[in-house]
Parts: C-alpha cells; structure tokens; sequence
C-alpha cells in the first residue's frame, strides 16, 4: 500500500532528514508531505534544499512554506522591507547565512525559484488540512485574510492545547477552527515546549515539530496508521553545533 507519510519541521538537519527516509523505509511510491521549516537552525540548510529539490523529481512530494523558508527567500531576494536580520540571525538565520556563503549564484537561483513555488497549505480529498502553523478566519483557510499566518500563526495550537477535552464538537462553546477539518497537522511550535519529543494529537490537530531545531529529534508520521520514525538528536547529530539553542 502506498502511504503517506507527513515530516516535521527540519531546520538544516540534513543527517536527520536522510535517517527518517532509512528508518521509515521510504519508496518512490510514498507521497510525502513537508510542513515546511526547511532551514534555519543547524549547517545544512543549502543542502536540506537541494536534496528537497532532487527528491522532488523521483517521487510525488508536497512542499509546504513555513516562516523560517519565507525569511531565507527574502533574504535571498535581497527583500530587506520589513525584514529584521539581527532578529533572523539569532533565530538560526545566522548559521543558514553562513552555509550560503559557499553556494554558487546558480544554486541559489534554483532555491529562489524552489521557495517561490512552494503551498500554504495543503487541503486533501479526505478533508485533512497539512499547513506549517495555522489560520484565524473561523471559515477555514481558503478565507483567510492575512495569508502570512499560515505559517506564522500559533493560536491555532494554543486553542487546541486549552481546550476543554469534555466540551462537546456539537457544543456552541466548541471552536469553530477545529471543527473544520477532520485532520489537521501542523509544525511551526514544538512540542517540546509541553516537554514531549514524538507527534501530539490535541482535539483533531496533529503536531509533528518535534524539536529539531533545538535539542529533540526530527519526524516522520504515516497520516494514516499514526505510526511514526524519529531520527536521533539533534545535538547528538551535530555535536560541535548549537542549532537554534
């Protein structure tokens, strides 16, 4: 059976990314789904890219934005409005800068052209939404107002993470954001912020950052049986470096 199969937020981690596709067996019949989060953090960001863009052409993928890939565009872009470097740099930018610093004219072209193209969002026919962070609009994403929340967005997790568990769906109380969709999966905020290291179900959001940008390890989940492949630490995979701890 093919399946699908949903990866979490890789901040740079090249040696991750390759350990989940060994450990979860991954064929070229697998669809795959990024969150998006693809730099940022650890050395490898350029090549995280280009092994994106290379995979991408064997296999049917679905790249998704996430915040820290819209930076690394206007970056590249040389799109300094409303752009804070100083901020970006001590959210892992730095290290993405200075993996760049050996990247030819034309492989950034092919990474502009790359991030250009990639979603917002990816709405299946089961009705499960994959968005890097979230959305506002009650109505779902396709009326969102401020499109740069989808993946910057963090109230989306934050309801989940506060809602009442015996709340009915039917209830008037419910969050109309969570009624929605019967699936949702996210990236975007770790859970290791609630001091968890593997995939979090909370009402029908599916969080799959498990940290590996800081000190936890990085995800891969079958959408459709719920199992999951981690690769090993973050830090134990990069141990002269300090990703975005």
């Amino acid at each position: 059976m093919n399946r699908i199969l949903v990866i979490g937020d890789i901040h740079g981690g090249l040696r991750a990314l390759h350990q989940i596709m060994e450990r979860a067996q991954v064929s070229e019949k697998d669809t795959l789904i990024f969150l998006g989060d693809y730099v940022d953090g650890w050395s490898e960001s350029p090549q995280v890219i280009d092994y994106l863009i290379a995979l991408g052409k064997q296999q049917n993928c679905i790249f998704l934005k996430g915040n820290h890939d819209e930076l690394l565009l206007d970056w590249l872009n040389g799109n300094f409005e409303n752009f804070n470097e100083s901020l970006w740099y001590n959210h892992g930018g730095e290290a993405t800068v200075a993996a760049y610093g050996s990247v030819s004219d034309q492989t950034k072209k092919e990474h502009i052209d790359f991030l250009s193209s990639i979603q917002n969002y990816h709405l299946d026919q089961q009705n499960r939404l994959f968005i890097h962070a979230g959305f506002t609009n009650m109505n779902g994403v396709t009326f969102e107002y401020f499109p740069k929340l989808f993946y910057w967005d963090r109230s989306l997790w934050e309801t989940a993470l506060a809602l009442d568990e015996n709340i009915e769906k039917e209830s008037v109380h419910y969050p109309r954001r969570l009624s929605l969709y019967d699936e949702i999966y996210i990236g975007h905020t770790p859970v290791t912020k609630i001091n968890q290291t593997i995939p979090v179900k909370k009402a029908c959001v599916w969080n799959v950052d498990t940290g590996a940008a800081f000190k936890g390890p990085l995800t891969i989940m079958d959408v459709n049986t719920k199992e999951f492949w981690q690769s090993d630490l973050l830090p134990e995979l990069y141990p002269t470096e300090k990703g975005r701890n």
